[in-house]
Order: C-alpha cells, then sequence, then structure tokens
C-alpha cells in the first residue's frame, strides 16, 4: 500500500466517511502503530491501525447494497438507546455503513457500502446528485404550494434556501420529489413550510440505483452495471 492520509485509509476501509474519520482521529480513539493518531498523518504498508482498540484492514473487494430500510430503523451506529439500527437489522456478513440517511419514520430505499471513497463522494452536496421519493401529505395539494417548492424554501431553522427541485403531483394528497440535496428531514421541513404535514415518505431511487420490487427489511447486492454507472455518476474513472 502506497502512503495514504489517514482519515482516507479509514474511509477506504468502510468505516466512515473521511469527515467522520477526522473526528474520531480527533478524539483519540484511532491509534497507528500502538500511539494515538494525530489528524493529517500519513501511514504505509505494516502500519498497524487500530479504532476502539480493534486492528482495521481494508476489504479487497467493495460491496454495494440497496436496502429497503423499514419504518422506525434508524440510521446510526453510536445510539446506544436506539432500538432498531441500521446496521444490526441488515446482518451482511461483512461491515458496511450507509451512504446518506432516511430518518426513523421515512421508508425506502438506503445504500450501504464498505466503500467510504463511494460514500464521500455520494455525500458531497455540490454533485448535487438525485434521490427520488414518494410523499403523502395530511391534505390535498394546492398549486400554490407547490410552486413555492419547486423554486425553493426558505428554512428558518437551518437558515438555508432549498435547491430548486422537481415535483410531480401523481394524487391529491401525494407527489413525486426528486431532490438533489440532502438538508436534515428536509422533504418534511418544506412541506411544514407550506403548511403541510408528512403522513408517509419513501425514497424510491437514488441516482441510478431504484428501489424496485425490494420488500421493507430485505436488500440485494447491485449489479455490475449498477455498479459501474454508480461509480462514473460519483466521478470514478471506471473501465
Amino acid at each position: 500500500m502506497e502512503q495514504m492520509r489517514l482519515n482516507k485509509y479509514l474511509a477506504s476501509c468502510g468505516l466512515c466517511s473521511r469527515r467522520d474519520a477526522d473526528r474520531l482521529i480527533e478524539t483519540g480513539v484511532v491509534r497507528v502503530n500502538g500511539e494515538t493518531a494525530c489528524p493529517g498523518i500519513k501511514i504505509g504498508a505494516g502500519d498497524l491501525v487500530e479504532v476502539w482498540g480493534k486492528a482495521i484492514s481494508a476489504p479487497k473487494e467493495k460491496v454495494v447494497l440497496a436496502y429497503y430500510k423499514p419504518v422506525g430503523v434508524v440510521c446510526t451506529e453510536r445510539d446506544a438507546h436506539a432500538k432498531r439500527m441500521v446496521t444490526k437489522e441488515i446482518g451482511y456478513h461483512k461491515r458496511v455503513t450507509y451512504a446518506g440517511r432516511l430518518d426513523k419514520d421515512s421508508e425506502g430505499l438506503l445504500l450501504l457500502t464498505d466503500d467510504g471513497d463511494l460514500i464521500e463522494a455520494m455525500m458531497r452536496g455540490k454533485n448535487a446528485h438525485e434521490k427520488e421519493y414518494i410523499v403523502k401529505a395530511d391534505r390535498k395539494w394546492e398549486d400554490a404550494a407547490l410552486r413555492k417548492m419547486r423554486e425553493g424554501v426558505y428554512l428558518e431553522e437551518l437558515k438555508q434556501t432549498t435547491r430548486p427541485c422537481e415535483i410531480e403531483k401523481i394524487g391529491d394528497k401525494t407527489l413525486k420529489m426528486i431532490l438533489t440535496q440532502g438538508l436534515n428531514r428536509q422533504i418534511r421541513r418544506m412541506c411544514e413550510a407550506q403548511g403541510y404535514r408528512v403522513r408517509s415518505l419513501k425514497r424510491t431511487r437514488v441516482m441510478n440505483i431504484e428501489l424496485g420490487e425490494l420488500k421493507p427489511g430485505e436488500y440485494r447486492e447491485l449489479t455490475e452495471n449498477e455498479l459501474t454507472k454508480l461509480y462514473r455518476l460519483c466521478g470514478f474513472l471506471v473501465k
């Protein structure tokens, strides 16, 4: 292995994103060759990397899973009080983590992988990757509210205006929404800003990957064609 920054190495092991790796290093839980790691250091072949006292190594082959997250399952790995966590629910034989969250009350497509670089690329907001949702509200949608959401909504809690998005009305109370950003509880906040409450929210697509026929709690490994296109969309050179 060529010399590599420690945060990138931790990400390549599927442990977390590079940003979260930096946080781990700063908290002092990462050790290299028995010594507490410092931010910005590089490692090479033969270096022993440990996190919380457990040796970490990069997998030889990367895996990406499409998982139907049910309502009630939490996207977290650190909350000891969470009754149902994604990584425990899925029960996959290799350690994988999620690329983009869904809140506890939402369901649908979640991508999980042991490729930290892929997670980093998918989470990078400037890349504006598409995510598609089916949203059911508590009452009939008015055209004025849809127009405002399409154009962008200022969210007071986040002090941020949402990007313009695609919205198709597929029922009196039901929308198909395509977003290119992932603010915290974005769709719920957008709807609430127009006086609506979300009754159900399902993510059906992330970039080129669709939920398809998966049932709640089920997962599948991506096909070779899906993987190739996903990596290309994320800016990786794929033969």
